[in-house]
């Protein structure tokens, strides 16, 4: 197979796992950092990166920004920058950017409306990675989920609840969608500038549906509902984050720019998949 380009991905976490594995089956020689590199072929340390980048063709950065800013950036930005092989950068951000809509729809050319300290710092690292002299792909992931990701475990491990708020929808991506995604952007011919496309699946749905569908495949009792009112005094300030916002977000410039449908269109689907993968096959 003859070799597309050199990728570097900056995070061996859950979707910079699922990418580098996509990539590398597409044709790219992958190399991936982590913090705390294990012995893994073709990790190396995150604070020895700098022969990675030089090499690298296509950098993909998937860590969150703190409040110091992109981790990425503060530490290699001069010297992403200046790669001289570099022609391409895909950066993992959220659909949080958008904030709360009262459950309208966004699209990719929606203006960001952060409303949280971490939506906010994502806007930030969003126009730092565009300000780089390449094509650079904004990448707006929903829920993500996927296997060791999922309602399953929740319902497994008795923590699963199903909570009802009437008109609160969102949308999900499972792992395997973004790697897909990312990687179907990665093999365009891109022009320097910046592009965004919205990871997010066909149809939002309530949580608790989710709930509901899961335990079906399971072949368990879901939990029994319980009113967003009477679950809120006892959620995490994450928890109560995510409840405050309500959007739809549409995919269908992403998917007509991407020339892609998603493995994984709906929910329904996506948990079909994960059990299948929990069984052996793929």
């Amino acid at each position: 197979m003859t070799v597309r380009g050199n990728l570097l991905v900056f995070g061996l976490g859950y979707s910079g796992r699922a990418i580098a594995r996509e990539a590398a089956a597409a044709g790219f020689a992958v190399t991936v950092t982590s913090r705390s590199p294990n012995g893994e072929p073709d990790v190396i340390p995150f604070n020895a990166a700098e022969a990675a980048i030089a090499e690298a063709t296509h950098i993909v950065a998937t860590a969150a920004p703190d409040e110091q800013g992109d981790p990425v950036l503060a530490r290699y930005g001069q010297a992403i920058a200046a790669a001289k092989n570099l022609r391409w950068v895909g950066y993992l951000s959220t659909t949080g950017v958008y904030g709360n809509r009262d459950g309208g729809w966004v699209d990719e050319d929606t203006p960001p409306a952060p409303q949280s300290p971490r939506a906010l710092r994502r806007v930030a690292a969003e126009a730092a990675w565009g300000a780089l002299p390449v094509a650079v792909d904004i990448f707006r992931l929903a829920g993500i989920y996927g296997p060791g990701r999922s309602m399953f475990d929740d319902l497994r491990e008795g923590s699963a609840r199903r909570v009802v708020k009437p008109g609160h929808l969102f949308g999900r991506i499972h792992r395997d969608d973004i790697a897909y995604g990312v990687v179907r952007a990665m093999l365009r011919e891109a022009a320097p500038g910046l592009s965004v496309f919205n990871f997010s699946d066909d149809e939002p749905a309530a949580s608790a549906d989710v709930v509901v569908e899961a335990a079906r495949l399971l072949g368990v009792e879901p939990p029994a509902p319980v009113a967003f009112a009477d679950a809120a005094p006892r959620m995490s300030p994450m928890g109560l984050s995510f409840w405050a916002e309500n959007r739809k977000v549409a995919n269908a410039k992403t998917k007509a720019a991407l020339g892609l449908s998603w493995r994984y269109p709906t929910y329904r689907e996506g948990l079909v998949g994960i059990l299948r993968e929990e069984a052996g096959g793929r």
